[in-house]
């Protein structure tokens, strides 16, 4: 939303920068830098400036202004439509790394109406998933299969499975609007505290893509989520979200720790797990609670 701030170009977060005519850098490309500070920062929420007025406010000319839109809207980060004014694409959700989340409550506090179409709830076994819980190969389990939707439209399709020594209460919850820990919290009075998550470019299969309504060989994200209760591992989870809809935002500093590079796999990623016994009941990925 336009701030008075914004309006009047006092400086803050919503403020445009000047430009460095003497850097290096074309200026449109640092138009689209302080465009996408902006953003980040709050601001065109209502609507997004018209080509004029980023002409007049950064000191530019037109064809700098309209090179700097053109890959905003490549980006899928503006939409223009003929005959209406630009406006950012909000339906692309923003999830902060390095942090413990809940889906639920990202898509809420931003706004973003949520709820879940449950798949599958019910017990189950898997010598695979226990193992990656620290559990004997044969430990019943408890897999709760969802399709995410924000604002009505397939954002994540999310599987997981957690011990059904501790959330065998889950088995009678309602997930079409709350998240699973919270329910967690509440029916088994077993808190989430943190964990580690896998995320990587993917193809979904055909169910999956049929789920989230993507077009054919159309790529997204796949993560895979374990998430811990103090020390003990209580959730295996496998997403599967969309690319255009979904974007990780990560904050760094001198002091952030290096990026490890995994091993290049021998063969591209496939499913993480191939259907089960029909259409019902396959088993696949996921996001947060």
């Amino acid at each position: 939303m336009h701030s008075a701030r914004e309006a009047h170009g006092a400086p803050g977060a919503y403020a445009a920068r000047p430009l460095d005519r003497r850097s290096p850098l074309p200026l449109w490309a640092q138009l689209l830098d302080d465009l996408r500070r902006r953003m980040d920062a709050g601001a065109f929420t209502e609507e997004f400036p018209a080509e004029h007025r980023l002409t007049a406010e950064y000191e530019v000319s037109r064809h700098t202004v309209r090179e700097a839109l053109r890959k905003l809207r490549a980006d899928g980060l503006v939409i223009a439509e003929r005959g209406r004014a630009s406006r950012l694409d909000t339906r692309r959700i923003q999830q902060p790394l390095g942090s413990l989340y809940s889906l639920f409550r990202e898509l809420e506090g931003q706004g973003v109406e949520q709820r879940s179409e449950v798949l599958r709830l019910e017990r189950t076994a898997d010598g695979t998933i226990a193992g990656h819980l620290g559990l004997v190969p044969d430990a019943p389990l408890v897999v709760l299969e969802r399709l995410r939707l924000a604002d009505g439209e397939p954002l994540a399709h999310d599987t997981a499975y957690l011990p059904a020594e501790i959330a065998e209460p889950l088995l009678d919850a309602d997930f079409g609007h709350t998240s699973l820990y919270g329910e967690l919290s509440r029916r088994c009075a077993v808190k989430v505290t943190g964990g580690r998550e896998r995320i990587q470019p993917f193809l979904p299969d055909i169910r999956q893509a049929w789920l989230l309504g993507l077009a054919d060989r159309e790529p997204a994200f796949a993560i895979e989520r374990l998430g811990r209760s103090g020390e003990r591992p209580v959730e295996w989870r496998e997403t599967v979200v969309r690319g255009d809809r979904f974007t990780f935002v990560a904050e760094w500093s001198d002091s952030s720790p290096a990026v490890a590079l995994a091993p290049r796999a021998a063969n591209p990623p496939t499913a993480p797990h191939p259907p089960t016994s029909g259409p019902s009941a396959p088993r696949t990925s996921s996001p947060t609670a």
